[in-house]
């Protein structure tokens, strides 16, 4: 990777609070990347279902990768025109008057809340209509801040505060309580269409106070939240007074990095987990699709999202749990175990020669939303091995993805051509399979950090260095080559989708009585 581009500045920060970590992305004007540099951070999950993080250690994480990410790039501080940052979503804290957090942070896969979900969604507001007019995801913002509430009412009542992720990082950088519209329409149904948040709703489900507690100042996507502080400066090895532009959802920061800035296009983000995002010049709602978010991304649009809740994270727990063998082979040629592994899946014919796995470890996303849904392996016989179960799994990940364009495409979105970025886009093997089961063109552009890069982006708005999202899209954002579908090799890869997607309903019962029984015998 280049070191400090010869064009010199401006420069802009983009910051990626990931599931497993933070990434600064340091970024030319032109979208050519100086730097990224990566801390990983740890994810405690105390019950089944349940998964927190601290957010001291977001911050000292933040600080270490912010440093050594200045420290190799060589850019000056004075270079740096702006900084934003995308985060994960639905990832709720609970604060008290000075940002101290009360507990720790409740993750966006957590779905502790299935039971507050489902009461959301009896009311029949016409707010679900964010929802698909169907099941409220538990992993989403409001669900998570009636558990709380309801079970853990000293803090609650406590909490001065209660945000995400990516509003308390911007309040860290800023000293200024900004809350992006993004966050607030993807996660906790606002909707400026219909004048802001639905209060109908949060009086429905007796939450109304936690519009007291939610940022006030709603800004859109770019806008500056404030300057960057002083002693936050020192801390990062920054000048202060830098602005500090609006961001918001990791996945939508991603989506603006593969330039998904006008109607009709489709990104699909991938990490440990899938999310596809796409552009709309009008509503679209309906059962399976999350949105259409009103302003989520760009004024005057609307984004449409789906997502599956599982995939690069089954990988690693394939990886992490049974690649013994491929991570000692790995050791021994000083390769990547994933590397070794796809060279294992692709000895391995299209279907695994009848394996078929479901990816719904941590629940549905969707199409189902179902928070009691579980990942199932079967059709297994003796002659399987590693090879066999690890491609079943990048597999089972491309159905699930081609499951949720049908659920698109059956509400008047098609997807033409999907843009990707992510963990994923280092397997060609996984791509191709993408391209293969769903029959798409896949477009690689030539930054794969794509939350890192929208996130850039933003910053370059809020520095002035563009004048608007798609203006910055227009010159940092650039295609590298596209990966065709084989014909028949989707042919193939249909007697499989289809299997797939008929297990579910066979097994949704039976998931939900043994989920609901684990449950009931945990611990307090």
């Amino acid at each position: 990777m280049n070191k400090v581009s010869s064009r010199g500045g401006p420069y802009l920060i983009g910051i990626d609070y990931g599931t497993g970590g933070v990434r600064v992305g340091i970024f030319d004007s032109e979208g050519t990347p100086v730097v990224f540099r990566g801390i990983s951070f740890e994810t405690r999950y105390p019950r089944p279902g349940w998964a927190e993080q601290d957010p001291d250690e977001w911050w000292s994480c933040l600080q270490t990768a912010m440093k050594e990410a200045m420290q190799e790039s060589r850019v000056s501080p004075e270079d740096i025109a702006g900084i934003s940052v995308g985060a994960t979503s639905a990832t709720v804290l609970a604060l008290d008057r000075d940002g101290r957090p009360g507990r720790p942070a409740i993750m966006w896969m957590d779905v502790r809340a299935s039971d507050q979900a489902r009461r959301i969604e009896e009311t029949g507001h016409p707010a679900l209509k964010y929802s698909g007019f169907g099941a409220v995801s538990a992993e989403w913002g409001l669900p998570k801040a009636l558990w709380l509430k309801e079970n853990e009412p000293e803090t609650y009542n406590g909490a001065a505060h209660i945000c995400d992720c990516a509003d308390w990082v911007t309040n860290r950088l800023t000293g200024e309580w900004a809350g992006s519209v993004d966050i607030a329409s993807s996660k906790y149904f606002h909707d400026r269409d219909q004048g802001g948040f639905p209060q109908g709703l949060f009086q429905a489900i007796g939450i109304e106070d936690l519009l007291e507690k939610y940022p006030q100042n709603l800004l859109d996507l770019g806008v500056v939240a404030g300057d960057l502080r002083k002693g936050v400066a020192e801390e990062l090895g920054l000048k202060p007074g830098i602005p500090v532009a609006q961001g918001g959802v990791d996945a939508h920061m991603g989506a603006l990095g593969l330039g998904v800035v006008q109607p009709g296009k489709l990104a699909l983000i991938t990490g440990s987990s899938h999310v596809m995002i796409g552009q709309s010049a009008k509503p679209i709602h309906g059962h399976g699709i999350w949105g259409a978010y009103t302003d989520a991304m760009i004024p005057g649009q609307y984004t449409i999202e789906a997502g599956q809740s599982s995939t690069g994270s089954v990988i690693a727990w394939f990886k992490d749990n049974f690649g013994g063998d491929a991570i000692a082979e790995a050791q021994r040629r000083g390769a990547d175990p994933y590397q070794v592994l796809g060279e294992m899946a692709r000895a391995i014919p299209i279907g695994s020669d009848g394996l078929l796995v479901l990816d719904y470890f941590q629940g549905n996303r969707a199409p189902h939303s179902d928070p009691l849904a579980r990942g199932m392996i079967w059709g297994l016989s003796l002659s399987h091995g590693p090879g066999h179960v690890f491609r079943a799994i990048m597999e089972g990940i491309c159905y699930g993805t081609e499951h949720i364009f049908r659920t698109f495409r059956e509400q008047g979105y098609e997807p033409t051509l999907i843009t990707v970025s992510g963990g994923s886009t280092r397997s060609d093997l996984w791509m191709q399979m993408h391209a293969d089961v769903s029959n798409v063109p896949i477009s690689l552009t030539r930054v794969g950090e794509g939350p890192a890069l929208g996130s850039a982006m933003l910053a370059a708005v809020g520095a002035g260095v563009y004048p608007d999202i798609q203006a910055a899209a227009a010159n940092m954002v650039h295609t590298q080559h596209t990966i065709e579908p084989d014909p028949a090799a989707h042919t193939e890869y249909e007697f499989y989708l289809d299997k797939y997607i008929r297990t579910y309903p066979q097994m949704k019962e039976l998931m939900h009585e043994t989920v609901r029984h684990v449950a009931a015998g945990a611990s307090p």
